[in-house]
């Protein structure tokens, strides 16, 4: 299942190449996670809309940077009813840092997703988050291996997947949450339609995330109407006001 480079967009390529150099933690890690499920739950009994949003200063489809100081920008998004956040750690293509990921953890009550291309067990030692990313497309027959490392440590892993095959294998690893992103990796397309095709698939038991291509109410009510439990939103969040923007797609019942 593991992708070949033939099979991805050249920005992704280099993204695995440097994600595979990469050094882990030296220490395993102990994680005190804040629940996720259970703060989806608030958020709707709160009636508004379970949005995880991501402070990420660029990406390889973004144009430009965000250099404004990363807690700043999660208090503000936890400000507009964020239920929680994202946090790019990958450097080299994403501007993102550990610390990043650290002192918005500290500065914030929500729980905080590792955004990053995790390729083996010891790279989950290297920072603690209550969520921990780990793409099924790129992780392969490591997938459920990866997801017991990362129960033991603490974590809660969102295991990301874009084709049906990919959903089975998730489910097979026993992942009770699962991101399905909109985002073809090969050519990076967006296309809502995917979440659609693939949500009526996915057990009523496990938490469903929308990922990528949400941008408008109508895209959160169109996701939500599919299934959606969550939605994980980068891009139309960190392109202007933050809090504003949040404000906006929490609300959109």
């Amino acid at each position: 299942m593991n992708a070949s480079g033939d099979e991805l967009a050249p920005e992704v390529r280099a993204i695995l190449d440097a994600a595979r150099e990469r050094p882990g933690g030296d220490t395993r890690v102990s994680v005190d996670a804040r629940s996720f499920p259970d703060a989806v739950r608030e958020t709707v009994a709160d009636g508004r809309v379970p949005v995880i949003t991501e402070v990420k200063p660029t990406s390889p489809t973004t144009p430009g940077v965000r250099d404004d100081d990363p807690v700043e920008l999660a208090r503000e998004m936890v400000a507009g009813g964020a239920t929680a956040l994202s946090v790019l750690t990958e450097p080299d293509h994403f501007g993102g840092s550990l610390e990043s990921l650290r002192r918005i953890r500290d500065a914030v009550d929500v729980p905080v997703l590792r955004k990053d291309f995790v390729m083996r067990e010891d790279q989950l030692d290297a920072v603690e988050s209550d969520l921990v990313l780990l793409i099924a497309r790129f992780v392969g027959e490591d997938l459920p291996d990866l997801v017991e490392a990362a129960r033991e440590r603490g974590f809660q892993p969102l295991v990301e997947v874009h084709t049906r095959d990919e959903l089975v294998a998730a489910l097979a690893a026993g992942a009770d949450i699962v991101g399905i992103n909109n985002r073809d990796l090969a050519k990076l397309d967006v296309d809502l339609g995917t979440f659609e095709e693939l949500a009526p698939e996915v057990p009523d038991d496990v938490l469903l995330v929308a990922e990528s291509g949400v941008k408008t109410p109508d895209d959160v009510r169109r996701m939500r109407e599919a299934g959606a439990d969550a939605l994980l939103v980068g891009t139309a969040i960190m392109d202007g006001d933050v809090r504003q923007n949040t404000e906006s797609l929490t609300t959109s019942s």
